[in-house]
């Protein structure tokens, strides 16, 4: 994200837009791909971030290769933590990327979304990338129920076209409304995390009560 941010923040006098997609494509698709493997990294804010860059570029087709670059990262990360955790799932001692999927997984989490999985199939899957936390439960289902890489990639495609539809669009809402692009970032940044941390803190309301 610090490059992307920079690109926004710095005047198109001293970065021209062509060096700001060279450098901004790439960073994209690597912290996207490097967030779905290691779920740590803020992607939906990355995305949103970019969009905003995009919207505020005269290059045509700036918005279609944010969108194609986040969601072919997103899909290749996912499919290669499912293929990592399949690894896990056979071997006899695990694996450190089963025990990282794991520990993200609460039980309730995790028995919720095998009963989800168990009902709706697909769809789940689908649905799981736009719910905040809902991915690796969601995964962690799709192994223990060993679901094969060719079901779980047909529906984790349609989950990532959608998870980057829906963090582009709040993108193109904050650069849209503010004419400077930081200030449409800084928005757009606000709003994913505040979309993030809805459940839990809903979650932690609803315990208090």
């Amino acid at each position: 994200m610090p490059l992307l941010a920079a690109s926004a923040v710095t005047p198109a006098s001293v970065v021209p837009e062509s060096t700001q997609q060279a450098i901004g494509y790439p960073s994209l698709f690597l912290l996207v791909l490097i967030g779905a493997l290691v779920p740590v990294i803020p992607t939906g804010a990355l995305v949103s971030s970019a969009a905003v860059v995009a919207v505020h570029q005269t290059a045509p087709f700036s918005l279609a290769m944010v969108f194609v670059t986040a969601s072919l990262a997103a899909f290749l990360g996912d499919a290669a933590l499912y293929w990592l955790g399949r690894r896990g799932m056979k071997s006899k001692n695990g694996s450190r990327w089963l025990a990282a999927l794991r520990a993200r997984a609460p039980e309730d989490r995790l028995e919720q979304a095998q009963t989800k999985l168990a009902e709706h199939g697909v769809a789940v899957l689908v649905l799981s990338r736009l719910v905040p936390a809902g991915r690796i439960p969601v995964m962690l289902a799709c192994l223990m129920a060993k679901w094969p890489m060719r079901r779980f990639w047909r529906g984790n495609l349609p989950a990532c076209l959608a998870w980057a539809v829906t963090y582009q669009l709040i993108g193109i809402l904050g650069g849209s409304l503010f004419a400077e692009p930081w200030e449409g970032v800084v928005a757009a940044i606000a709003l994913t995390v505040l979309i993030s941390a809805a459940p839990s803190v809903w979650k932690r309301v609803r315990s208090d009560r």
